[in-house]
C-alpha cells in the first residue's frame, strides 16, 4: 500500500494533470484536496485531449474512485458542465464522490471577485475572476454555503436567504453593482442540487477506509507551492493551500497516512498573473519557450510568463513540502536550444542568497545567478528509456536533481501518457 501526494513545485501549470493521470494507473483512488475551477489540467490519452478543472484526472480510467475533497470550493454549474463533457466523450463518471463539507461558489462570489479586482486599479493581483477568493473568504468568515447545505431542500433556502441579504448590500452599496434575485437564484441552485445530490457524502470515511484496506491512494493539488496562501509569493497567491500538508486538511486524514510526496516541476519555469519572477525571460528565448511549450492557461487562455529553471524555488518547495522526488515535465520543449541555464542562487544587494526570501520587496530586487549548460538538438519525444536520452540531456537532468536537493523520479518528454520515463518505483 502507498499513499502519494502530488504537488506543484513552482507557480502552478507544471503539468500535474498528466503526471496524475500517469500515476493513477496504479492507484485505486484519486483525491483532489484544494482549489477550485481557477485551476486546469490538460491530459492527452490516445491522442484525445481532455481539459479538466475540478474533477481529478483519474476519472479517465475505469474503476478509479475519484474524490473532490472538503478543501476545494465548487462551482456547481462548472462541475455539471465538466461531467456532461466527459460523459459526452464516453467517460464514465459514476465513481466521482464529493465532500459534503466542500464549499460552494455562488454567483455573488464571482461578481464580488470581478468588482474587487477592478477596484484595485494598478494594484491588481491577477485573479481569474471565478469567485475562488470570495468563496474561501466566506468559508473563513463562517458564512459560506457547503455542499451539505446545497443538497438539503430544507436548509438551503434559509442559508441562501441569509447570505444573499448580506451580499446584495455589499454589491450595491459598496461596489455599486447589481445584486441578485433570491427566488431566481434559489430555483437555479436547487436544480443543480438535484443533479449533484447522488455524488455527495462524507469522503473522509471513504478515503480512510481505502487506506486501511491497503490500497493505493493518490492525492493531487491544484496550482503550485509558490501560490500557497501562507508560503507563496503573497499577495500574488491563490486563496488555498496547494502544499502537501493540505492533503490531510483537505480530505480529513491524519499526516501519518502519507507515504511519499512528489513535486512536479517543468524543465524551465512559468507563472501567470502579477508578482516578482526572478528568472523571467523577456527576449526571444522566452518567446521560443512559450511557443514550443504552448504556454497558455488551460482555464484562462492567458499567456504564461516564462523563465529558466529556478533551483532556489525548487529547494524552497522541497523544504516546505518534504519532497521525496521531482517529476520533471516538458523536457522536450528545450530541444533545439544551443545553451540552457539554471538559476542556482540570487544576488541581493551584492550578497549571494541561496534561500528564497520572505520579503516580496527583496524578491523583486533579486538577480538570478546562472549556470550554463550545452543544449541538445535531438527530438527526444519518442525516447522511452533514460539511457537513450542524449548525454547533454542526462547531464541537465542530473544537475536539476543536484541543485534542487531532490532526486528526479519521473521525466516527461511530451504531453501523452506514453511519453513518460519512470526513474523510481513510486508505489
Amino acid at each position: 500500500m502507498s499513499t502519494v501526494v502530488l504537488i506543484g513545485a513552482q507557480w502552478g501549470d507544471e503539468g500535474k494533470g498528466k503526471v496524475t493521470d500517469f500515476l493513477a494507473e496504479k492507484a485505486q483512488m484519486v483525491v483532489r484536496y484544494q482549489g477550485g475551477n481557477n485551476a486546469g489540467h490538460t491530459v492527452v490519452v490516445d491522442d484525445r485531449e481532455f481539459k479538466l478543472h475540478l474533477i481529478p484526472s483519474g476519472i479517465l480510467y475505469e474503476n478509479k474512485v475519484c474524490i473532490i475533497g472538503n478543501g476545494t470550493v465548487i462551482d456547481p454549474k462548472v462541475l455539471l458542465e465538466e461531467l456532461k463533457s466527459l460523459r459526452d466523450r464516453g467517460v464514465n463518471t459514476d465513481n466521482l464522490r464529493i465532500s459534503s463539507k466542500a464549499h460552494v461558489i455562488m454567483p455573488y462570489h464571482q461578481r464580488i471577485d470581478a468588482a474587487d479586482e477592478e477596484s484595485k486599479g494598478n494594484q491588481k493581483i491577477g485573479t481569474t475572476g471565478r469567485g475562488i477568493g470570495p468563496a474561501y473568504m466566506d468559508k473563513s468568515a463562517r458564512v459560506g454555503v457547503r455542499m451539505a447545505d446545497l443538497v438539503d431542500d430544507e436548509e438551503f433556502p434559509k442559508v441562501l436567504e441569509s447570505a444573499l441579504a448580506q451580499k446584495n448590500r455589499l454589491l450595491t452599496e459598496y461596489y455599486g453593482v447589481e445584486g441578485f434575485d433570491y427566488k431566481e437564484l434559489l430555483q437555479e441552485y436547487q436544480g443543480y442540487a438535484q443533479e449533484l445530490r447522488g455524488y455527495v457524502e462524507d469522503v473522509s470515511v471513504l478515503v480512510s477506509g481505502t487506506i486501511e484496506e491497503g490500497r493505493n491512494v493518490l492525492f493531487e493539488g491544484a496550482q503550485g507551492t509558490m501560490l500557497d496562501l501562507d508560503h507563496g509569493t503573497y499577495p500574488f497567491v491563490t486563496s488555498s493551500h496547494p502544499v502537501a500538508a493540505s492533503a490531510c486538511l483537505g480530505t480529513g486524514i491524519g499526516p501519518t497516512k502519507i507515504d511519499k510526496v512528489i513535486g512536479v516541476a517543468k524543465a524551465y519555469i512559468t507563472r501567470v498573473g502579477e508578482g516578482p519572477f526572478p528568472t523571467e525571460l523577456f527576449d526571444e528565448t522566452g518567446k521560443f519557450i512559450r511557443k514550443q511549450g504552448h504556454e497558455f492557461g488551460t482555464t484562462t487562455g492567458r499567456p504564461r510568463r516564462c523563465g529558466w529553471f529556478d533551483a532556489v524555488v525548487a529547494r524552497y518547495s522541497a523544504r516546505i513540502n518534504g519532497l521525496d522526488y521531482l517529476s520533471i515535465t516538458k523536457l522536450d520543449v528545450l530541444s533545439g536550444m544551443d545553451t540552457i541555464k539554471i538559476c542556482t542562487g540570487y544576488k541581493y544587494k551584492g550578497e549571494v542568497m541561496n534561500e528564497f526570501p520572505e520579503s516580496r520587496k527583496a524578491l523583486a530586487a533579486c538577480e538570478p545567478i546562472y549556470e550554463e549548460y550545452p543544449g541538445w538538438k535531438e527530438d527526444i519525444s519518442a525516447v522511452r528509456k533514460y539511457e537513450d536520452l542524449p548525454d547533454t540531456t542526462k547531464r541537465y537532468l542530473e544537475r536539476l536533481g543536484e541543485v534542487s536537493g531532490v532526486p528526479v523520479g519521473i521525466i516527461g518528454i511530451g504531453p501523452k501518457r506514453s511519453q513518460t520515463i519512470i526513474m523510481e518505483k513510486l508505489y
